[in-house]
């Protein structure tokens, strides 16, 4: 489905219906992407919730995946009101909301912004991305963190490259990490996200870490990082209804790559 957040820009949202639920009050999930990411990557995780018997929807934000590239809005705040704009257009109400990477960061701020849409926060490995704790200056920062070079790549080199590097991933993970790029008839690839869109994003994130956020998170928030606890200690402490649960050794793309396990780690936000 799209939905329209503003004018001329609609975004993709990939529905799961829950299983044996139909017309139910299950609470709903919604779930965003990181940086330079898609949709498809929760796809895993979402099969896992409707069978729980909960639906979710998964965004594509503004240049990403299926949704429109509008000339402007990449920044971490365009994105958290872009969700607030989809939340309010499919109804929902209180959904569980889990960000991972940058989408961590958006959904912070999309929820201290708007605590009464937001029943509970989820942070995959991200929601305390500081990028100016990390580099000395923001050319340090572009220079370190802007993207390779991808376009004209062969979709078969780089599906081979993601098997090698992520053995325990599923072949439906690997196929969705590839989305993130188009392929071309003649199996070449290219960019959905502009280079420079990209960097405007990150810029946003060095100007404007999430930790201003966090005193305003009222809903209960479950972090969950890609290493260890200690990781997250700050934040856990500086966001007034924090639980840890940590995934010692795991991928920062951690829906991916253990989706069963995000996947019950969210339903402890909708649990007794």
């Amino acid at each position: 489905m799209k939905v329209t957040v503003a004018d001329g820009v609609a975004l993709s949202v990939r529905h799961r219906v829950a299983q044996g639920r139909a017309g139910s009050s299950a609470p709903a999930f919604l779930l965003v992407h990181g940086l330079a990411s898609n949709a498809r990557l929760w796809d895993e995780v979402a099969a896992a919730l409707a069978a729980a018997g909960h639906p979710s929807y998964a965004v594509d934000l503004r240049g990403h995946g299926s949704s429109d590239l509008p000339s402007g809005g990449f920044d971490t705040a365009t994105a958290a009101a872009d969700l607030a704009v989809v939340v309010s257009s499919l109804g929902l109400d209180r959904p569980v909301v889990a960000g991972q990477s940058w989408g961590g960061n958006v959904v912070v701020e999309f929820a201290a912004l708007h605590p009464a849409s937001v029943g509970a926060l989820a942070l995959v490995d991200g929601g305390w991305i500081d990028l100016p704790s990390s580099f000395g200056s923001w050319a340090a920062c572009a220079a370190a963190l802007r993207p390779p070079e991808l376009d004209g790549l062969r979709a078969d080199d780089l599906r081979a490259h993601l098997r090698r590097g992520h053995p325990d991933w599923s072949a439906a993970a690997v196929e969705a990490t590839l989305a993130n790029l188009r392929v071309d008839p003649d199996g070449r690839l290219s960019r959905r996200l502009p280079i420079d869109r990209h960097m405007e994003i990150v810029r946003s994130m060095y100007d404007h870490p999430p930790q201003q956020w966090y005193p305003r998170l009222t809903m209960p928030v479950l972090l969950m990082p890609a290493g260890a606890a200690s990781r997250v200690e700050s934040a856990a402490t500086a966001i007034p209804s924090a639980t840890v649960h940590a995934y010692a050794g795991g991928d920062h793309d951690l829906h991916a790559q253990q989706p069963a396990r995000v996947a019950a780690d969210l339903l402890t936000l909708v649990r007794p």
